[in-house]
C-alpha cells in the first residue's frame, strides 16, 4: 500500500502536485537568496534574474529530454507522455548542462561575466535541489532499496510511512541527498565571504554536489543506466575531475580575482 499521497490539493478538477509545488518553492527560495549573494558579491541582481528567467525553462527542458533520452522505452508507445512531468522524471544534471550552455550565451552576449554569476548562483542552485528533492519523496521515488524496520525507525515518523511502499520499507536516499545539498550551500556561502577567484565557488559546488551524489546513487533502485553504469556516478566523477582540474589551473593564474 502507497501511504504518500503525491496530491496536495485539487483546483476545479486539476490536481495540484507536491512534486511541482516543491520545484517552484525551491525555484523562489534560491531566487531570493541569490538577493543577498548578488549583494555580498556587488552584481547586478536585476541582471541575475534576467539569466534565471531565460535559463530556467531551459534547464526544465533539459532535465526532462535527459531523462527522457536514458528511459527512452518508458515512452516509444505513447510520445505525448514524454511532456507529462507531473509524476517525476527530471534529471538535474541534464537541467544543470542546459541551463549552463543558456546562461553562457546570455552572459558571452552581454559581454558579463559568466562565473561571476554562477559564483552567486551555486548556493541558489543547491538548496533548490534540497527543497526540491522532497518532491521526490512524495511521489515514492528516487529512494533506495530495501532496509529493515530497525533500520527506518531511527527516521521520523512520517519519513518511515513515506518509505513504506507496499509493505517494504526502503532507503529515503531523497532525505539523504537533501541533508548533503543543504550543508554544501552553506560550505558555498561561507566561501562567498572570502576573496576568492572567480568560479572557485560555482566548481565548489560542482565538486561537492558530486562527491554527495555519487555515493548517493549507489544506493537507489532507480538510477539511469548506460551499458551497465550509473549514468548519475560517471557524470559525478566528471563533476569532481572538473573541480580538481579548476583549482590546479586557477592556482597558477593571479589576476582572476572578483
Amino acid at each position: 500500500m502507497l501511504i504518500m499521497n503525491p496530491i496536495a490539493f485539487d483546483i476545479f478538477g486539476l490536481s495540484i502536485r507536491w512534486y511541482g509545488i516543491l520545484i517552484a518553492m525551491g525555484m523562489m527560495i534560491g531566487i531570493l537568496l541569490a538577493n543577498f549573494t548578488c549583494k555580498l558579491k556587488n552584481l547586478d541582481y536585476d541582471e541575475f534574474l534576467n539569466i534565471v528567467l531565460i535559463s530556467f525553462p531551459v534547464a526544465i527542458i533539459g532535465a526532462r529530454a535527459y531523462y527522457v533520452i536514458f528511459e527512452f522505452d518508458q515512452y516509444k508507445d505513447n510520445l505525448i507522455q514524454v511532456f507529462n512531468i507531473r509524476q517525476g522524471g527530471l534529471a538535474i544534471h541534464g537541467g544543470i548542462i542546459f541551463g549552463m550552455i543558456t546562461a553562457f550565451i546570455y552572459t558571452r552576449y552581454k559581454k558579463e561575466s559568466l562565473l561571476r554569476y554562477t559564483d552567486v548562483a551555486a548556493p541558489s542552485i543547491i538548496i533548490a535541489q534540497a527543497i526540491g528533492r522532497w518532491g521526490n519523496f512524495f511521489n515514492s521515488e528516487a529512494h533506495g532499496g530495501p532496509v529493515t524496520q530497525g533500520f527506518i525507525s531511527k527516521f521520523p515518523g512520517f519519513v518511515q510511512r513515506g518509505m513504506l511502499i507496499d509493505g517494504v520499507y526502503y532507503h529515503p536516499t531523497f532525505l539523504y541527498e537533501s541533508i548533503w545539498n543543504v550543508m554544501v550551500c552553506l560550505v558555498l556561502l561561507y566561501l562567498l565571504t572570502k576573496s576568492l577567484k572567480k568560479g572557485t565557488v560555482f566548481f565548489t559546488y560542482i565538486g561537492l554536489y558530486s562527491v554527495g551524489r555519487f555515493f548517493i546513487e549507489g544506493l537507489r533502485t532507480d538510477s539511469l543506466m548506460f551499458a551497465g553504469i550509473r549514468v548519475a556516478q560517471l557524470i559525478s566523477l566528471t563533476g569532481v575531475l572538473m573541480w580538481i582540474i579548476f583549482i590546479v589551473i586557477n592556482h597558477k593564474k593571479r589576476h582572476s580575482y572578483y
